[in-house]
């Protein structure tokens, strides 16, 4: 029988005491090595609230559609692999199939047990659940905690989600608190909700969902530090083993919006030079020889993305030349990093058009322009937009 992966993230809020962080340190890192492509493309799947009687919404999915969707990917050949399948993979220690689904389910909301659980058991396919403290054993909606062990006891993988829960209006707020406060907020939130997990189900928990998808800088730094191996996004987008493993791409599949599982489960062949990314726009140029966020040809659901390109392979470029436009907008005041020689920019105001054309280009040492700058477009999935109008 073929094995299916799926993540699953869940979303909720109640609060409780904070607590003192004590988060063991993680183990001296070895240095990274560059693992070779080897074709295999990995869809992370994103799930939240389940119900047969209620309406949907975008995070509440009938669960007789939830099932279809199991048994698409059934259909569909599709291999559901384990976290812990996806973790070895990425390091390179273990080969998986070709086209493979990683599922998860956010906050830890009670239908993730009472219906979707048994959906899950019937297809045999792994799962990880994405747990914020405050919504552990919270009453009313909430998963108590022998629900939650009885799913790791049939092989669930426990992830965090924070302890609060914050959106990023909250988080943005405390990072106008100076870097100090900014630090200890992010401390308690990424690294006792950890502990806490770790303590109250005795299980190892080394990866991190950025609750809304949220993050900044900070954030990738203190997950090393607190021991996360991977950390997860909610920008959709297939994953290469070359993919950062602090900006993993989730799909957050929606309830009232089917289009967004179509995209996920549709593979194309990442072989051939000539293929378009999963939901490439026709017709539209993209020339991506390095590393771009969003992915060419991708299909997201915020308005107010980071665009970023990735230059570290550039053998030789002049920073003070980099020039980013992006469409609507014209020449942008993109950042330079020098440690990762990437350059990246936050956009400002809500992107309005269905598709965004984005380029970069740059002179060498000589003022020579590169032969192949680069350009990329990328869509905006407006009606499923996963963050507040305000955001």
């Amino acid at each position: 029988m073929k094995v299916f992966t799926l993540v699953i993230t869940l979303f909720a809020g109640i609060s409780l005491c904070a607590e003192e962080v004590s988060v063991p340190p993680a183990p001296a890192a070895a240095p990274p090595t560059e693992v070779a492509d080897d074709g295999v493309r990995v869809a992370i799947l994103g799930y939240h609230d389940f119900s047969e009687t209620a309406p949907e919404t975008a995070m509440r999915m009938q669960t007789s559609k939830f099932r279809k969707q199991m048994e698409t990917i059934r259909q569909l050949g599709i291999t559901v692999i384990s976290m812990e399948d996806f973790v070895a993979w990425k390091r390179g220690d273990k080969e998986i199939p070709e086209k493979s689904v990683l599922i998860t389910l956010d906050d830890g909301w009670k239908s993730v047990y009472t219906d979707a659980f048994p959906v899950l058991k019937e297809f045999g396919y792994p799962f990880t659940l994405y747990l914020y403290k405050n919504y552990v054993d919270g009453g009313g909606k909430a998963l108590t905690i022998p629900m939650i062990k009885e799913m790791i006891a049939a092989g669930a993988t426990i992830g965090s989600h924070s302890v609060s829960h914050p959106y990023p209006a909250t988080v943005k707020s405390q990072l106008k608190k100076g870097p100090d406060a900014y630090d200890a907020y992010l401390r308690k939130e990424m690294g006792e909700s950890r502990r806490f997990l770790e303590s109250i189900l005795r299980v190892a928990v080394t990866t991190y969902a950025y609750p809304g998808g949220f993050h900044t800088p900070e954030m990738l730094v203190l997950g090393e530090e607190f021991g996360y191996t991977h950390m997860f996004t909610v920008i959709p987008g297939k994953i290469a083993r070359a993919t950062p493993d602090n900006t993993v791409p989730r799909y957050m599949i929606l309830g009232n919006y089917d289009k967004i599982f179509e995209f996920a489960t549709t593979f194309r062949d990442s072989n051939s030079p000539l293929a378009q990314p999963e939901g490439a726009i026709a017709g539209l140029i993209h020339t991506t020889p390095h590393p771009v966020r969003p992915e060419a040809g991708a299909i997201i659901n915020s308005r107010l993305p980071e665009i970023s390109a990735d230059l570290s392979k550039v053998e030789d470029f002049d920073p003070s030349t980099l020039v980013m436009k992006v469409s609507g907008f014209g020449e942008v005041p993109a950042s330079y990093n020098p440690e990762t020689r990437s350059i990246a920019w936050q956009v400002n105001r809500r992107l309005r058009q269905n598709t965004c054309q984005v380029a970069v280009s740059w002179k060498d040492s000589a003022g020579k322009e590169p032969e192949k700058p680069l350009r990329w477009t990328f869509q905006i999935d407006r009606d499923s937009a996963y963050l507040p109008d305000g955001e």
